[in-house]
């Protein structure tokens, strides 16, 4: 791992909704978010940590593989000390969510 500090990848997405075959691709999409363990920190924008280079590839080649038709899908990756800067404006944490270093557990 050589150096190599947690990352996380944000994925924002606005997909339509108007037809049947829309949803059916909206709830297809985020299915395989949740499948490949992002966890939702809002309504369309999915978090996932990530241990390693080899782990950031292949979750972008995933999402490459699995992107829906229509709509608009953009990923973010910032350092896992980035994210737990991360300021709430209005609401709070959620506990589920792992918010700092120092409760990141690799089996």
């Amino acid at each position: 791992m050589s150096g190599f500090r947690f990352m996380r990848i944000f994925v924002f997405f606005d997909l339509p909704t108007l037809t049947n075959e829309d949803k059916r691709n909206y709830r297809n999409f985020r299915k395989i978010l949740i499948k490949n363990g992002f966890i939702m920190l809002q309504e369309s924008v999915y978090c996932k940590l990530m241990t390693s280079p080899s782990v950031e590839r292949s979750v972008k080649h995933m999402l490459e593989n699995n992107k829906p038709p229509k709509g608009l899908v953009q990923s973010l990756v910032v350092t896992e000390k980035q994210f737990s800067k991360m300021e709430y404006v209005v609401g709070e944490s959620m506990g589920s969510i792992i918010d700092n270093e120092e409760t990141v557990v690799i089996l």
